[in-house]
């Protein structure tokens, strides 16, 4: 079965997340208009977001529905 690593996947945790992040300071500046604001909102999204994504990444890879097995 193949399986990423859990370094390969601690990787795409943290570039998907500083693109997220980098998202939802955009939307909330543009809403709100404060930077301090957006600011917050961005590290409060980092922290969290980050822990759910790389557990739900590592249950994901458990999964082997879908997985090419065969490379």
């Amino acid at each position: 079965m193949s399986h990423d690593t859990t370094g390969r996947s601690l990787v795409k945790t943290i570039s998907w997340r500083i693109t997220g992040s980098f998202s939802t300071f955009i939307i909330s500046y543009l809403v709100l208009g404060s930077f301090t604001i957006a600011g917050s909102i961005a590290i409060i999204q980092i922290v969290t977001n980050t822990a759910l994504y790389y557990l739900h990444e590592r249950i994901w890879n458990k999964i082997g529905w879908g997985k090419d097995l065969d490379k």
